[in-house]
């Protein structure tokens, strides 16, 4: 997977990719401001969170405009673009697909106009575990929606829309205690931005100032990058609007503070900081628990770049070995529409990665890297060490074995694909090849987050799961694809004679679900 800050991919298949990220949502209230540019860059600034696609959400008080595509934020957004882009606020997205497909209609923000003549746009970072429940509802209110949407960002923006007696504040306040799951929202109408987040917090979004306005942005980085100052964390449970009144805030539910520890690990950025703890002091920090719990005699401690930088320079003066540089990565990859031939998959990493010889040969290695999914890298990474020369190569991971996938915003293997799941250390260390290993504990990596172990969703090491989880097989990436091919299944069967007629909400889900292979259309809504 490509990084915006350069880091590596669990995977070296670019067809099964290890860990996604969650999205990157901006927004920005700024009349005199050019909006659209700033709300570039601090997509920009989020990039490593998302990189399947792109798009902003403009006003400027009498209309809404989005832009959209497929792929980065620079290879969807040109200067003329940004240009044409006028308002005073906007919203925008960086999105890695955790509900509905990588396609074009399921790219962010989506939008929607209103029978009371107003237009919804809205970005969402997270991952909603009542999804096929709010396709349910939606299909038996009859609320228009395009066949070709699979995502649960699209449902909350057909029932925001779908509230046209009453004000976009008042909706949000009656439908954003509906929803289950983890959410960070921007949204938007003709005046007005806005901004949520669940009641679990699980997911981050930040409060900015700019001199002529305000900013909210998934990571506190996003706001340096604009030249806003940080004023607070968005609320669990809180809906805040800001308009030419100014800014407004509201409980929509009671916290329940449960922030996502994957954050510390890998997703957010190094100079982001999550509830008052610099993720790069946290890592370092991470580093140094590791090597008093996993002490070796070695000769250099190195990095898996970028993600495994600060807990390899914490591991290194925490255990006295000399920290050096082993893994040279090519800063020029990033994500592309041309898929390496077999041969040059079979090169594997040494697309991203390759050894220093000189710095590598007759030594013992300690390699420190942020987790292991499906050890494809890690494996790769032990066989090239030992190629280059190292004598004996020792693994640390910064993370505690992941045994359980993430439903709220992170899109892991399924459990049967976890390299943890089944495996002992032991055998996860003859599996990737290693002499050593040593992941953190969790009460380690806890206690460097500063954080209380009840203010952590940590489901993804301990299967300890905050938001309930549905019953059945209603949740997952395609759930809204799943219950089409299940209302399609079951009229087979009816028309042989064989279950009951299913539910017409169900039916009316799947037509509206019907087309989505057919979908196209411009990059303007």
């Amino acid at each position: 997977m490509p990084r915006g800050d350069g880091r590596l991919s669990q995977d070296l298949d670019p067809q099964r990719p290890g860990p996604q990220d969650a999205c990157g949502v901006f927004g920005v209230w700024g009349p005199g401001e050019e909006v659209a540019k700033l709300t570039y860059f601090g997509l920009y600034a989020l990039q490593h969170r998302g990189q399947e696609a792109a798009g902003i959400a403009v006003s400027d008080g009498s209309g809404v405009v989005v832009y959209k595509d497929l792929g980065l934020v620079a290879q969807v957004f040109d200067e003329p673009t940004l240009a044409s882009l006028r308002g005073h606020l906007a919203i925008g997205h960086t999105r890695y697909s955790t509900t509905g497909g990588s396609t074009w209609e399921n790219a962010q923000p989506t939008i929607r106009a209103t029978s009371a003549g107003t237009t919804i746009a809205l970005a969402h970072n997270g991952n909603l575990v009542n999804t096929a429940e709010l396709a349910r509802e939606v299909a038996d209110r009859g609320l228009p929606t395009d066949p070709a949407t699979t995502s649960d960002t699209a449902l909350v923006t057909a029932l925001l829309a779908g509230r046209p007696d009453m004000s976009v504040e008042a909706a949000a306040l009656e439908v954003l205690p509906t929803l289950r799951g983890a959410f960070s929202f921007v949204f938007m109408d003709e005046t007005t931005l806005y901004a949520a987040r669940d009641a679990h917090g699980v997911r981050p979004l930040v409060l900015g100032r700019l001199e002529r306005g305000w900013v909210v942005a998934s990571e506190t980085a996003a706001l340096d990058i604009v030249g806003a100052s940080f004023v607070r964390e968005v609320e669990p449970g809180e809906l805040l609007a800001i308009d030419e009144d100014g800014l407004r805030s509201s409980r929509f539910a009671a916290p329940e503070p449960k922030g996502c520890l994957f954050e510390y690990v890998y997703i957010a950025r190094p100079d982001t900081t999550i509830a008052g703890r610099n993720v790069h002091a946290a890592r370092v920090q991470i580093g140094r628990q590791l090597a008093k719990e996993h002490p070796v005699e070695a000769d250099m401690v190195i990095p898996v770049p970028e993600s495994g930088t600060p807990a390899a320079i914490g591991y290194a003066a925490e255990s006295g070995i000399t920290y050096g540089s082993g893994l040279v990565k090519n800063a020029y990859v990033g994500r592309t529409f041309i898929q390496p031939s077999q041969t040059l998959r079979q090169l594997g990493i040494r697309l991203k990665l390759n050894p220093l010889r000189e710095n590598i040969r007759g030594k013992r290695i300690v390699v420190v890297d942020d987790s292991i999914v499906r050890g494809n890298t890690q494996r790769a990474i032990v066989r090239m060490l030992r190629e280059a020369g190292a004598l004996e190569v020792h693994v640390r991971i910064s993370s505690p074995p992941v045994n359980w996938p993430c439903f709220y915003g992170i899109d892991f293997a399924t459990r049967a694909e976890l390299l943890a799941n089944g495996l002992d250390n032991d055998g996860i260390r003859r599996s990737i090849g290693a002499d050593s290993l040593g992941y953190v504990s969790l009460g380690g990596l806890v206690a460097a987050t500063e954080q209380p172990k009840t203010r952590l969703c940590r489901a993804c090491f301990d299967g300890d799961y905050p938001i309930p989880l549905p019953a059945g097989n209603l949740i997952g990436k395609h759930v809204l694809e799943g219950v089409a091919r299940r209302v399609d299944a079951e009229a087979e069967q009816r028309n042989d004679g064989g279950a009951e007629r299913p539910a017409a909400s169900d039916q009316l889900v799947a037509q509206r679900l019907a087309a989505s292979s057919n979908g196209g259309g411009t990059h303007r809504s």
